[in-house]
């Protein structure tokens, strides 16, 4: 290894323990980081960033005892050349344009496969964003809605899209490869799509798109 080469020392904060063992592993053995800690409160990372100089820090704030995202800005005031990269399961638009706000520009799903955590993480490292592909389209939606004057909390037209394919009974197997994405990444848009608009089910799903006129009901068979 080269005399110059520099490992960035980072903590884990997450309470799920498939999540943090997992994510330690994979970065231990790619050699570029340190994982100075794995952390399960607010309080153990104030103890770690405390006892190491940490240069990033992996959160996911629904899985650790935040009160707020306010409580992110407090750690990014006391440790300004601290880079954070929120891994997540999901977010809504709020969420996100909150945590947009308080300066977090690299935010990724857990649903990311190996490639895309370095690539958020090498982006970290020389200060630039980043954000899964999912989350992008939401930062889009919700740039379009604003500069129109419109309320957000519609469904992005490759969300609708995917509705449809519900809607003629396809598998998710079968939309990731009719639209040529990852399995996962259809299971994070039905999650978003179920969470947008409120239904819990796909009978509900369909009834809520041909209402909206996004199928017509004689292209759905029960």
């Amino acid at each position: 290894m080269s005399p110059s080469f520099k490992k960035h020392r980072l903590i884990i904060a997450d309470c799920q323990f498939l999540i943090t063992e997992s994510l330690k592993a994979i970065l231990t053995d790619e050699g570029s980081f340190i994982v100075e800690a794995v952390v399960a409160g607010k309080n153990e990372i104030q103890k770690a960033l405390e006892k190491s100089e940490v240069s990033i820090l992996i959160i996911d704030p629904s899985f650790i005892d935040l009160n707020s995202f306010s409580e992110i800005k407090e750690i990014r005031y006391n440790y300004p050349e601290l880079r954070f990269i929120v891994l997540t399961n999901s977010l809504s638009k709020s969420e996100l344009y909150e945590l947009n706000s308080l300066g977090i520009t690299n935010i990724i799903l857990k649903s990311s496969d190996k490639e895309e955590i370095f690539e958020a993480l090498n982006a970290s490292v020389k200060g630039k964003k980043y954000y899964s592909s999912e989350l992008l389209e939401i930062l889009f939606e919700i740039k379009e809605k604003t500069n129109s004057g419109e309320e957000p909390g519609q469904l992005t037209p490759s969300e609708i899209e995917i509705v449809r394919l519900i809607s003629e009974g396809l598998t998710t197997k079968e939309i990731a490869s009719r639209k040529y994405i990852s399995f996962h990444t259809v299971i994070t848009h039905r999650k978003n799509i179920f969470r947008k608009l409120g239904v819990s089910n796909v009978s509900e799903l369909i009834m809520y798109a041909i209402k909206s006129g996004w199928i017509n009901m004689i292209e759905y068979h029960i």
